[in-house]
């Protein structure tokens, strides 16, 4: 092998060690040791914490601005404290992880939601594939300190990881703790990899998904390589003017609009086309996706509910209609009925999707969400 290959050959090992030269090693001297163990603790804010929108934030973990207090009403500016959607990147040669992580609130569960998804992490691993896959989960067991040691004895090697934080809970301090001997890397998505905003109600935040990797936002971040911004709030997802000049204010990748659970036809007749308005003036090129209402679980025999689904749906078609005849490009609209599936087990209560209804829904996303990527 001649010299120009063979350091070819050596760069190329060296990237798959160490990773891409953007990548820099986390200097040690900035983590805190354990005294009790031969464990280094970094605070992920020395990492790539990918899901905030915005950098001027009340809290470190906070989803919305601080100028967004006393602007939004109040359950929004409270649920925006939640950390729904933000992720921890990095690599590490650890072949043991432990988590540290302080919560806001002492709610650590709800009752058709297991703590492990209101207030817990979720450790995946990219695979020598390139694929995401689960690997560990840490389960808060009291209020306001929670520690867990993540994955323990697997073999050497360099690997990426993405950690999740609490879904229905905020946290004001996150560390990832390995050995001493041991180095941490901040990991990066390509340059063009802009997040996939989703703005929404309760089942966007991830109600009632057993781990924070398994709302169907996290699913398809995954699945697409691309950060997402989670801006769903339980309960109030409307088409607000407020969050319309907020979203308007992201560089993004797409828009995803996902409001019709917490708003009936009326209102989303009214509030469809200003909030569209709104997003396109601000970003002219950028795709907007209008997502209709999941099908309640029990729909197929409850009338009101059907009624409830259909006549939201066909509000929306109609302005998604008129917004086309007006020459509104980028538009794109996603329909309900099979989203999360017509054999009722998609769900935990009739509304809020099981874990097997958000991979459904994820299913369902994931055609449309390519397609306005790829243009």
């Amino acid at each position: 092998m001649n010299v120009s290959r063979w350091m070819i050959a050596l760069a190329i090992v060296a990237f798959g060690v160490l990773g891409r030269a953007d990548e820099e090693v986390v200097d040690p001297a900035k983590a805190n040791a354990d005294p009790a163990e031969d464990v280094l603790w970094y605070d992920v804010e020395l990492l790539n914490v990918e899901g905030r929108g915005w950098s001027e934030t009340k809290a470190t973990y906070d989803r919305l601005p601080a100028k967004a207090e006393g602007v939004v009403r109040p359950p929004v500016w409270s649920l925006s404290h939640h950390s729904a959607g933000i992720a921890v990147r990095f690599k590490t040669d650890a072949t043991k992880i432990h988590a540290k992580w302080s919560l806001i609130s002492s709610s650590l569960a709800m009752p058709h939601m297991p703590a492990t998804g209101v207030s817990g992490l979720d450790l995946y691993v990219k695979t020598e594939k390139g694929r995401w896959r689960w690997l560990s989960g840490g389960r808060p067991t009291k209020f306001p300190e929670n520690r867990a040691t993540l994955v323990n004895g697997i073999p050497n090697g360099t690997r990426e990881y993405l950690l999740y934080l609490p879904l229905y809970n905020g946290v004001t301090s996150v560390a990832i703790g390995i050995p001493k001997q041991s180095k941490l890397w901040r990991a990066e998505l390509t340059a063009d990899a802009k997040p996939i905003v989703f703005y929404g109600t309760s089942i966007t935040q991830g109600g009632c998904a057993s781990r924070p990797g398994m709302v169907h936002t996290a699913i398809l971040g995954r699945r697409l390589d691309h950060p997402v911004i989670n801006l769903g709030f339980s309960g109030n997802g409307r088409m607000e003017q407020e969050l319309a000049d907020l979203l308007s204010e992201l560089d993004v990748a797409a828009y995803v609009i996902d409001c019709l659970p917490n708003i009936v036809a009326k209102e989303v007749a009214e509030r469809t086309e200003p909030l569209v308005r709104t997003l396109r003036k601000a970003k002219p090129n950028t795709p907007i996706l209008l997502v209709e209402d999941r099908s309640y679980a029990d729909s197929f025999l409850v009338t009101n509910k059907r009624q409830r689904n259909e006549q939201s749906r066909a509000a929306l078609r109609e302005v998604f209609e008129r917004l086309q005849a007006d020459g509104v490009a980028g538009l794109y609209y996603l329909e309900g009925e099979h989203q999360i599936g017509d054999d009722g087990e998609g769900t935990v209560d009739s509304s809020h999707p099981t874990d097997l209804g958000f991979v459904r829904m994820a299913g369902a996303f994931e055609p449309v969400l390519k397609k306005m990527l790829a243009r």
